[in-house]
């Protein structure tokens, strides 16, 4: 399995300032369409229309309320970031459906994935010694069995070997798990939030 964006998305990303203010205009306006507390907007940033894979984040609070999101670019940028956040938003299966009167005190972030490099590894301990923490973002597959810790994981889980046994723990695997079809991926995201646009906030 591969992944990663056609070339020409990386040489039009644009603006990032720009294209992240377009990103999290697009995931908050069609949760508050889905609340009927007003239309979705869908601004017109070239780089919307080309294949793109992004996770939505929402927090309300300082706690974690949602998030969902894409590990390849199957559809347009504008479209997967809408979709990811309506899953976000109401259907991660961790929390129950936002509400209208959350919506004020819910936060949105948006990470955009780069092309997944793929990681030859022999063992969890060449992983241990090709991880970079802080840094990377890592999916691990075994078969058919997928999940990926975004690299912002870092910030609760700094150890590297914590952060590996955290998310073997996600897929479902025992601990000290590591099988002969193990296959290791690692990407890199650029993360828009609310908070760092207080003009934007301060227009919701």
């Amino acid at each position: 399995m591969s992944y990663g964006y056609p070339n020409a998305f990386e040489a039009d990303l644009g603006e990032h300032g720009s294209l992240g203010r377009a990103l999290l205009t697009i995931a908050r306006s069609a949760i508050a369409e889905r609340l009927d507390l007003g239309s979705s907007v869908e601004p017109s940033d070239p780089p919307l229309t080309q294949p793109g894979a992004t996770f939505v984040t929402l927090h309300s609070y300082g706690a974690l309320r949602g998030c969902i999101g894409s590990l390849e670019p199957v559809r347009p940028l504008g479209v997967d970031v809408r979709e990811n956040a309506l899953a976000a938003a109401f259907r991660d299966p961790r929390f129950p459906p936002l509400t209208a009167r959350e919506l004020d005190a819910t936060s949105v972030d948006v990470s955009l994935l780069s092309p997944a490099q793929r990681l030859v590894v022999t063992d969890e301990e060449d992983l241990m010694r090709q991880l970079r923490p802080g840094i990377d973002g890592l999916i691990l597959e075994h078969d058919g069995r997928r999940a990926t810790f975004l690299p912002q994981v870092w910030e609760s889980i700094p150890d590297p070997r914590d952060f590996a046994a955290a998310l073997k723990e996600k897929a479902g695997w025992p601990q000290g798990f590591w099988g002969a079809r193990m296959n290791v991926y690692r990407y890199v995201t650029t993360k828009w939030a609310e908070r760092d646009f207080p003009s934007y906030e301060m227009q919701r």
